[in-house]
């Protein structure tokens, strides 16, 4: 498919080292994510990949991940002021979900923490701009650090069979990496940092591609490898997040929410003694409560397609409107729509009837879940 048809390039979308690949392979739409191509589909509908995805491997060009750097003196000090999350105990080699906050308590983004050494870490981010947070942060502060993105592209191998494929190439080590934990291997001699992360709810592995040049070399290592396995390319699937309630920044949540009102309290260490941004306006949230939750639902009625524009959720009268789905799609699983969405205060409970808006004519009846809709 030749993109240039469809998008306008400019130095301000950047390819990756694996663009022209998915472009060899089939690919057939693109986001656009901190300024990247991400593909989002190919040959086949977003149910075939979901159904493919549950039992095989797919490869997945998610360099839009992009890396900020932090590194030096003051790197853990730095980090430990932008999350509520403490990570004064986190060893090298593991890897870390933490939400970063404002002075309001939003959610600014909510990467995954890389420690690399004591005063070298990468935070792989969503769509917004950290580095500039970062940056500003430490010139405020007076940190001793230094910040930058880093000329590394995130390759994901996700699915049940993604092991024995990266086992192929890299070796049986490959299968003594734990979740959220990484390690390093050889790729045409020089050394890559290959996690056990990614954003699906199968889970699977994401080599963070340090030198560029190898991209296509390692995509085609991987699809020979994984052929046995049927490995095939794809993306981010919209069925498997919204079953996994797997959070979009910029869908589910944006700076406007914070991380209790988001279903992080797990990965919160809120009363933790090093202060950090945002502290205060937790604290007075653990205390009050919160009026809004990100809750999932199912609702009935035939396959409608994927959530594009929120629809609207309402209590049983029809009338009173208790929040809004703001991504979704049909489920082969439970056959019938889910979404994910933010609700109201008293109306999230588990199994609590809702009518979900499709038009001004049309209403669906469902049901509040909570997360993960498959447990």
């Amino acid at each position: 498919m030749n993109i240039q048809n469809k998008l306008n390039f400019s130095r301000r979308i950047r390819r990756t080292p694996f663009t022209s690949s998915v472009e060899k392979h089939g690919v057939t739409g693109f986001s656009v994510v901190n300024h990247t191509l991400l593909p989002k589909s190919f040959q086949n509908s977003i149910d075939e990949d979901y159904l493919h995805l549950q039992k095989y491997a797919q490869i997945w060009d998610v360099g839009c991940q992009r890396q900020v750097e932090i590194k030096g003196k003051h790197a853990l000090e730095l980090i430990e002021l932008m999350t509520p999350r403490s990570i004064s105990e986190l060893k090298p080699g593991k890897c870390l979900y933490i939400p970063l906050t404002d002075e309001n308590g939003g959610i600014i983004n909510d990467p995954i923490l890389i420690k690399i050494s004591d005063d070298h870490y990468y935070l792989s981010v969503a769509d917004s701009d950290v580095l500039l947070w970062a940056r500003g942060l430490a010139i405020g502060f007076s940190l001793n650090v230094r910040i930058r993105e880093p000329d590394v592209w995130p390759l994901a191998v996700q699915g049940p069979k993604a092991t024995h494929v990266l086992a192929k190439i890299f070796g049986d080590r490959i299968y003594s990496i734990k979740k959220f934990n990484f390690d390093y291997f050889l790729l045409d001699g020089s050394s890559q940092l290959i996690a056990k992360t990614g954003y699906s709810r199968i889970g699977g592995f994401e080599i963070y591609l340090s030198r560029p040049e190898l991209g296509k070399h390692l995509w085609e290592t991987i699809l020979e490898a994984g052929r046995s396995e049927n490995i095939r390319p794809g993306s981010p699937n919209i069925i498997d997040r919204v079953e996994a309630g797997l959070l979009s920044y910029g869908n589910e949540m944006t700076v406007e929410n914070t991380p209790l009102e988001c279903n992080m309290d797990k990965f919160l260490d809120i009363n933790k003694e090093v202060d950090y941004i945002g502290k205060k306006v937790l604290l007075r949230q653990i205390k009050y409560g919160v009026k809004r939750r990100i809750r999932g639902a199912i609702y009935e009625g035939p396959e409608l397609p994927t959530i594009s524009t929120p629809l609207q959720v309402f209590d049983t009268d029809k009338r009173t409107i208790v929040g809004s789905l703001t991504s979704g799609a049909f489920s082969p699983h439970f056959k019938s729509n889910i979404g994910l969405g933010m609700i109201g205060y008293g109306c999230w409970d588990n199994n609590r009837e809702i009518f979900v808006k499709i038009s001004d004519q049309e209403f669906r009846k469902g049901l509040i879940k909570d997360l993960p809709l498959i447990q």
